[in-house]
């Protein structure tokens, strides 16, 4: 592959997966290309928020599918700690829905592991120097699929989606509230305005009809915060 035209200053980034030996493969890879920085890398959600924390990379290069926060919530996290920090999703997995999501809360690209390795390195390289654009390297059928995958018209707040989105992930309402840093009387009333909009009777049934119209994403376990310590951060 042709690397041999590094950037003005080097792109800085830090690799979360848990199949350590495509990790330290990739790691390898990019380490020798002009241009490219590695400076650590994870195996968990959780450590790829640390390493985040650590470090401020440009780049997180993210699998969707680890111990630990899952995607969602690794994008919020590292949102918070550290805007500047673009993430890109490498991945099997490559369902339309996931895709739209993950797109729409901020990755900068989403790319399958069928990637060739200057495609990889020239991706990492476009998302750094146009930070307007979204890259895909996705299969046509997944293409498709992202109209059928975008959510419908969503009557909720900002706020109330947001109230709804951390309830369908089974927190309580002192939870939401401290995630959010609002008062719990403050989350009680938005789940009450909630209920009206979606003509719900509870929280469990504004959950279902809130899925059911698409306005919630689908969750996974990995999105659920770990009950576990954070692992040691690999460097």
């Amino acid at each position: 592959m042709d690397v041999s035209q590094p950037d003005e200053r080097s792109i800085r980034l830090v690799i979360a997966d848990d199949h350590t030996l495509f990790r330290q493969g990739i790691r390898e890879l990019l380490g020798g290309v002009p241009g490219l920085d590695v400076l650590a890398e994870g195996a968990t959600g959780d450590e790829a928020i640390a390493l985040t924390a650590q470090f401020r990379p440009d780049l997180l290069l993210l699998d969707v599918e680890m111990p630990g926060p899952g995607p969602r919530a690794v994008l919020r996290r590292v949102a918070q700690i550290n805007p500047h920090t673009r993430i890109v999703i490498l991945t099997m997995h490559e369902e339309s829905v996931l895709v739209h999501e993950l797109l729409k809360r901020g990755a900068a690209a989403y790319l399958v592991k069928t990637i060739a390795c200057d495609e990889l390195v020239a991706a990492l390289r476009s998302v750094c120097r146009d930070q307007s654009s979204v890259l895909l390297r996705i299969s046509r059928g997944t293409f498709e699929g992202l109209d059928q995958a975008r959510p419908e018209t969503n009557p909720l707040s900002a706020r109330e989606h947001e109230v709804l989105c951390l309830a369908a992930e089974a927190l309580s309402n002192t939870e939401i509230a401290h995630r959010l840093f609002i008062a719990e009387g403050t989350v009680k009333r938005h789940l009450t305005n909630i209920y009206a909009k979606l003509g719900a009777v509870s929280r469990i049934d504004a959950i279902r009809k809130a899925a059911a119209a698409r306005l919630l994403p689908a969750i996974d376990d990995d999105d659920q915060p770990s009950r576990h310590p954070p692992p040691a951060v690999l460097t």
